[in-house]
């Protein structure tokens, strides 16, 4: 009966054995004995692996060892590194792309959804309202025109509606918004309606004079008044001072009268603490300006 011989299978097999032989002499640095004299070079190399390997238990041949020194100096198990290129970086960010990709998606969302938000609300509205200057213009208008007859309001409206209409023309909204608002403005104006009174309430003035700086041989004569709605409620106006150019939001004001007026006044108060006919004008709902009952020229001052 013949004997059969089962030769033990090696742990590694060859060409990984020499792949190993070989990653062996790069990191133990025993390619230095490449340095050695040519007659005892691969033989010193040869018994350095062989004593490694033992080391370790791992049994290696000579023919393996031979294989991995010569694969050594042969460089054949060397991965030389390519050259930079455009296709090396696509690839290099397509095998990466699950480390990078969460973060681009996540940028790219949120700049998808900062735009969309800018175009629905701050672009959108902006060119509505843009659209609709021409409308916003011709409405304004056409509501004082509904309003009032009023000459000078009607000449006041035309002014601000054709400075509009140029503004849009031109492509200059914010001039044609500013024309909007002047039109509303003076809608609000035309829709107040007031008396205006002189002040003759215990402890406040109700007249004054003064000396004009750049007339001093002169008197202005004032009588103190406020506004008062129908509802009994004093409103606050802008008044523009002769004084100095300004324009203030005031409750009262001094408006300007004539001596015999302001002097007839001062009488009727003395009388009895009360001035009987406090009332000296009316602003109705549709006029622009107010109707006075004494003679003025309709100056003031918001300071005394």
């Amino acid at each position: 009966m013949n004997q059969v011989v089962v030769k033990e299978q090696a742990p590694l097999d060859e060409l990984m054995l020499a792949m190993d032989v070989v990653d062996t002499l790069r990191h133990r640095e025993l390619v230095l004995e490449r340095e050695l004299d040519a007659d005892d070079r691969d033989q010193q190399l040869l018994d350095r692996l062989r004593e490694i390997y033992t080391a370790q238990g791992i049994v290696v041949t000579d023919e393996v060892l031979v294989q991995g020194v010569r694969a050594l100096r042969e460089e054949r198990f060397l991965y030389p590194a390519t050259t930079a290129s455009f296709g090396r970086s696509l690839a290099s960010l397509y095998v990466t792309r699950a480390r990078w990709g969460k973060w681009v998606g996540g940028t790219v969302t949120l700049v998808a959804v900062g735009l969309l938000a800018f175009q629905l609300f701050v672009r959108g509205p902006e060119l509505r309202a843009i659209e609709e200057l021409p409308v916003d213009l011709e409405g304004a208008y056409q509501g004082i025109v509904i309003a009032t007859q009023d000459p000078a309001a009607l000449e006041d409206a035309g002014v601000f509606k054709s400075a509009g209409d140029a503004a849009v023309a031109s492509r200059d909204y914010d001039a044609a918004r500013v024309s909007v608002a002047e039109l509303n403005a003076l809608s609000a104006k035309l829709q107040q309606q007031y008396e205006l009174r002189i002040v003759s309430r215990p402890g406040e003035q109700s007249g004054v004079w003064r000396i004009p700086d750049d007339n001093r041989g002169v008197q202005n004569y004032y009588l103190i008044v406020e506004a008062i709605a129908p509802d009994g409620a004093p409103l606050r106006l802008p008044i523009v001072s002769e004084e100095d150019g300004r324009t203030r939001g005031v409750r009262q004001w001094g408006l300007r009268v004539d001596q015999q007026t302001f002097e007839r006044v001062a009488a009727d108060k003395r009388d009895d603490g009360i001035i009987q006919q406090a009332t000296v004008g009316a602003k109705r709902r549709g006029q622009l300006d107010v109707q006075y009952s004494v003679p003025t020229t309709g100056a003031a001052i918001t300071e005394w």
